[in-house]
């Protein structure tokens, strides 16, 4: 039995094949994950009803199982209020660095063959998808 706070087994299978620089999308419930994403990528459908499961739940339980080296977002207009991106700011360490790029960017870095996963989110808000790159696991330094 697993004792971690995130217990999807697909999640977790498709997390453990995940290596360094690899990258996994979060998508809100308006993204075109099946076009937008590499041919044969691994797809865990969270996306329940609309509003649930939030992607700030899911970054946050995705969080605790790897290390995020980086994050990618799409960039919203400047008259937009991205509440999910707060959130997401809260919620990854204060040392990761976030991308902003435009749409096409964006499609393209999901796209690519480094996307291993893609996690469908019920996210209602728009501008809510953010690509994560997988950070290495450092051993501990010292014998306790």
């Amino acid at each position: 039995m697993i004792k971690s706070d995130v217990i999807h087994p697909q999640l977790l299978a498709a997390l453990a094949k995940a290596g360094h620089k690899t990258q996994l999308l979060i998508s809100d419930a308006n993204y075109a994950f099946v076009t937008n994403a590499p041919p044969g990528v691994e797809i865990v459908y969270l996306n329940f009803v609309p509003g649930m499961i939030p992607s700030a739940d899911i970054l946050e339980g995705v969080c605790k199982l790897i290390n995020v080296e980086k994050a990618t977002m799409m960039a919203w207009p400047e008259d937009f209020d991205n509440s999910a991106h707060r959130d997401y700011v809260g919620i990854l360490p204060a040392e990761t660095p976030m991308e902003f790029v435009e749409r096409g960017a964006f499609y393209a870095a999901a796209k690519s063959p480094d996307t291993l996963l893609v996690i469908a989110s019920g996210e209602m808000r728009r501008f809510a998808n953010i690509l994560l790159t997988v950070g290495p696991v450092f051993p501990a330094t010292g014998r306790a």
